[in-house]
């Protein structure tokens, strides 16, 4: 599957009736819009948003009840991916009950397969960017939207049309998938002691990057972000098996992070040993642009559970359920703080 992933001749993105920037794009012209967008998220870009993402999630964990129930995916992942996302984006605060509303509806649509409904909510989405894009007309001229509006490729300024997609990618997304990863990681520590206090241990140690690694690795043993679909642009072969040109083809990416020819056993934390072949933000030139920064956000709002805690585990009286496919990951994960 990697071969798959890495070869964009062969297994070209152009998969969906709708253009979206840069998930569909392929060749010179995906790598015009790439080489835009990675600007966005570099190095101190993200470290310029940790300040941010670390108020918002100090001030959530602050607010969460202790001693009785608190829903994971909702209370945690979710609001903390609109609020940090909004402000990262430079958007203002009165689009925050829209957004967590249009995420919640999003999830539901998709597990119900609702082709009606998922329709709506697209709609619905780009009439919220619209929104904050007039808004961001008299806003913060330094926001990310703002500079945003004010970019070019090859030449000429970026359509409207072409501002919407890149937004909606960013987060439309991105955001049900932050809070994916906040509900597996947290599952993960609240019934697993011996992660949890490891996790607890490098917080002490002020080891950032090896906190990063520990999550990726849970996020590696139960992937959240399940597949990409690709379109073959000539006869190939995959494993030896003959594939026609025009077949369109999966990357599973969970089923590739739990290869037993490529992880010695795929459900051991190990982080130091899988890092180099951990697959969960995929590879190839459709890499997810925003891996630092989705890390980074994961990490300050695991450290902030961790650091106003004594004990995390799942709560006695509510099982914890998985979501439905084609999602993956927990729709709940009943906790309990102390």
């Amino acid at each position: 599957m990697r071969d798959a992933a890495i070869d964009a001749e062969t297994f070209s993105s152009a998969v969906s009736r709708f253009r979206a920037i840069p998930n569909s794009l392929d060749g010179d012209e995906h790598r015009t819009y790439r080489d835009l967008i990675d600007t966005y998220f570099t190095d101190e870009e993200v470290a310029a948003q940790e300040a941010q993402c670390r108020a918002h999630a100090s001030a959530i964990v602050a607010g969460l009840a202790r001693g009785e129930m608190v829903r994971t995916v909702i209370d945690i992942g979710t609001t903390f991916a609109v609020r940090a996302q909004s402000t990262w984006l430079g958007w203002p605060e009165d689009v925050e009950n829209d957004l967590v509303t249009w995420v919640n509806d999003k999830r539901d649509a998709s597990r119900e397969g609702n082709d009606a409904q998922l329709a709506e909510i697209a709609d619905r989405f780009d009439a919220i960017i619209t929104r904050v894009l007039d808004a961001s007309k008299s806003g913060d001229p330094e926001s990310v939207t703002a500079r945003l509006t004010r970019e070019q490729v090859d030449g000429r300024p970026l359509e409207h049309e072409e501002i919407v997609s890149i937004l909606r990618n960013w987060t439309a997304g991105d955001l049900g998938s932050l809070a994916a990863c906040v509900g597996v990681i947290v599952h993960h520590i609240a019934t697993d002691v011996a992660l949890q206090r490891y996790l607890r241990e490098l917080l002490a140690a002020a080891d950032p990057r090896q906190f990063e690694d520990a999550l990726e690795e849970v996020l590696r043993i139960d992937n959240p972000f399940v597949s990409n679909r690709r379109v073959t642009t000539r006869d190939t072969q995959i494993a030896g098996v003959d594939v026609p040109a025009g077949t369109r083809v999966h990357l599973n990416w969970t089923s590739a992070n739990r290869d037993s020819e490529v992880f010695e056993s795929p459900d051991s934390f190990n982080p130091d040993a899988n890092q180099a072949q951990n697959l969960v933000f995929g590879i190839g030139p459709h890499v997810c642009p925003g891996r630092a920064l989705t890390l980074m956000e994961l990490r300050v709002i695991v450290s902030e559970l961790l650091n106003q805690t004594d004990t995390i585990t799942m709560y006695a009286g509510e099982k914890p359920l998985r979501e439905r496919p084609p999602a993956s990951g927990w729709a709940q994960v009943p906790i309990v703080l102390a």
